[in-house]
């Protein structure tokens, strides 16, 4: 009850495995496509129906462990409804002890090599790092610890752990005698290899978009002359020096040049204002209209964004100059690191998420995999990425979808989420690593140009995948009537059935399925590719190309969720004054008493007043 198809889907390929007596099953689900209540739904199953006496739960630090726990208390169990919690218990390991009655356990990588070491505790703040934070340089040995056997899991589920948890640590997951099944939205080589290429279900970001599970993304790019070429400080300028620890500042007079490149830059030597540039043109751009490059033409208040930094002290120049160039006070931006002082990161977090404070939530790790943030409508990358899995990661903090209802309650000028914005100040989306693109290729072009294309049989992928963005966006917004009227135009094919045949039209892997199969199930050439992928945009375009009716009406109904700003146009008074009509003329001459007290009428007041039981 309450799952998607993906989800259910998901947890039948997974039991599927398990039945055929797989040890290891894969299953990669976009971000934001709920994988974390797919598994509460699965361990449910397995202890329910399966005789699973205890599953262990594998987080990446504790604060998702946390979320995890929120799942399980969330979670409403088929027939009764009561909460999973209700009915077994679920114990988020915040010490090296197991509950023997628990039924569900939950904890960190960290925490769990700790516990088979024999270590009385594990420091909080270990805890709550990454496990790829804290890993050691070679892979970790383990052995029998009589105090916790090998079968005391019957499954083991990791989620979104970083890929070094199928490296170094690798002998913690394989200590216990269990099935074991991953969920992540971006596996690495190893990760496929340590499953032994058991991927049971593939759900990517283009299909969650198309399904209405994700939304899509643009790309602001913001380019500054030190952060992509360096710049020198001269010899003989009295400069600051800044301890990294401590932030003590120190003058010195410089002996010779300082020179530095664009990877020196916020490390070696801090140039802030490289920093207030990027800050300052993203504020300067936030709410220009679209034909100005306006990031959200139309909106008044910051969105909800979350900066990615180099490091903590990087973060800490962000937040400074974003409350500066701002205008705004300390609850307007903030720094949610392990090293927050003062507040609890946990409790920042929960205001970022649930308050209209903070707007702006700095980080380094913190909050780059699997923290959910559905308000969030805008991830600026201030710090580069090498790894393909944690950009994936970092850039599916902004995916989430959200009830328009509660985006306005944190975001009163927001009317609903359709798409979030990466704001690029490094060239992060520029690098070989962004496996995800937009569905939006031609952002010049109009849906009714775009629309007229496919009419007049032009069959270009960039064409039938922003087609597929657009309608992705206007999938999010519409009312019942709408839909209806666009289903009646399209011969009965529901809107969001249309944006997925525009989706898979354009998907690698779909084009890869319909050349093995046409190839009699053997690996295609990459000629066999492009014409099974000519072919599905073929196909998908014919469902607009033929029904002219369905082009008009989308236009239509886009059309009516849209307004024009005029912001050319110059306006003049024509006439100001009190109107010579009366309103008992407008009344057909019906006598009308003053709104404006008269004189007579003060003096009855005051004469009222002085009489018995009056009101002085």
């Amino acid at each position: 009850e309450g799952l998607r198809r993906i989800q259910v889907e998901a947890i039948n390929r997974v039991e599927a495995s398990m039945i055929h007596n797989s040890p290891r099953a894969l299953a990669q689900m976009a971000t934001g496509s709920g994988k974390t209540f797919m598994a509460a739904n699965l361990a449910y199953r397995l202890v329910l129906t399966a005789g699973a006496e205890c599953v262990l739960f594998l987080v990446d630090r504790a604060n998702l462990g946390r979320q995890t726990l929120r799942e399980f208390q969330q979670f409403a169990t088929p027939g009764d409804g009561r909460k999973f919690t209700d009915l077994y218990n679920v114990q988020l390991l915040t010490s090296n002890r197991i509950d023997p009655a628990a039924r569900v356990v939950i904890t960190t990588v960290q925490r769990l090599y700790s516990m088979l070491r024999g270590e009385e505790e594990l420091p909080e703040d270990v805890d709550e790092k990454s496990g790829s934070e804290i890993e050691p340089d070679r892979p970790v040995d383990v052995t029998y610890n009589p105090q916790i056997p090998i079968e005391m899991f019957d499954v083991v589920i990791v989620d979104e752990c970083h890929r070094s948890i199928y490296g170094v640590w690798r002998q913690v997951i394989e200590y216990f005698d269990a099935f074991l099944v991953g969920l992540t939205a971006t596996p690495a080589k190893q990760t496929f290899g340590f499953f032994n290429q058991n991927l049971v279900v593939e759900y990517g970001h283009a299909e969650a978009v198309a399904d209405g599970v994700n939304v899509d993304f643009d790309v602001y790019r913001i380019r500054t002359k030190i952060s992509e070429q360096g710049s020198t400080v001269e010899a003989g300028l009295v400069t600051k020096f800044r301890e990294r620890e401590t932030r003590k500042v120190r003058l010195e007079k410089l002996d010779e040049d300082v020179v530095y490149d664009a990877k020196q830059l916020d490390r070696d030597v801090v140039s802030l204002d490289q920093i207030r540039t990027v800050i300052r043109t993203f504020r300067d751009n936030l709410f220009k209209p679209l034909d100005e490059g306006g990031i959200f033409p139309g909106r008044s208040e910051v969105p909800k964004t979350l900066i990615f930094a180099k490091d903590d002290s990087h973060a800490d120049d962000i937040v400074r100059i974003c409350r500066e160039e701002f205008g705004r006070g300390n609850d307007f931006a903030v720094k949610i690191t392990y090293r927050t002082t003062g507040v609890k990161p946990e409790d920042l977090l929960n205001q970022f998420r649930n308050s209209f404070n903070p707007r702006i939530a700095v980080t380094v790790d913190m909050i780059a995999t699997g923290t959910d943030v559905r308000p969030l409508e805008c991830v600026m990358f201030m710090r580069q990425v090498r790894s393909r899995n944690f950009f994936e990661q970092m850039k599916g903090r902004g995916v989430r979808v959200i009830d328009p209802n509660d985006l306005q309650a944190v975001s009163a000028d927001a009317t609903a989420k359709t798409h979030f914005v990466i704001v690029d100040a490094v060239g992060v989306t520029e690098g070989e690593f962004n496996d995800t693109n937009p569905l939006d290729r031609r952002k010049a072009d109009s849906l009714k140009k775009l629309l007229d294309q496919v009419a007049a049989g032009v069959r270009d992928a960039d064409v039938v995948s922003t087609i597929a963005g657009r309608l992705a966006r206007l999938d999010r917004v519409i009312s019942t009537e709408d839909r209806a009227e666009l289903a009646e135009a399209a011969d009965g094919i529901d809107l969001t059935d249309i944006v997925r045949v525009l989706t898979d039209a354009v998907d690698v892997d779909k084009a890869w399925e319909r050349a093995a199969e046409a190839n009699g199930g053997g690996d295609p050439t990459e000629e066999q590719i492009g014409a099974a992928q000519s072919e599905l945009v073929e196909q998908a375009s014919r469902i607009l190309a033929e029904r002219p009716a369905l082009r008009s009406k989308l236009l239509d109904v886009r059309r009516s969720y849209t307004q024009v700003l005029d912001e050319t146009s110059k306006d003049a008074v024509v006439d100001a004054g009190f109107s010579d009509r009366s309103l008992s003329d407008e009344l057909g001459g019906a006598e009308v008493r003053p709104t404006r007290p008269t004189l007579e009428d003060v003096f009855v007041t005051l004469a009222r007043a002085r009489e018995p039981g009056g009101r002085p």
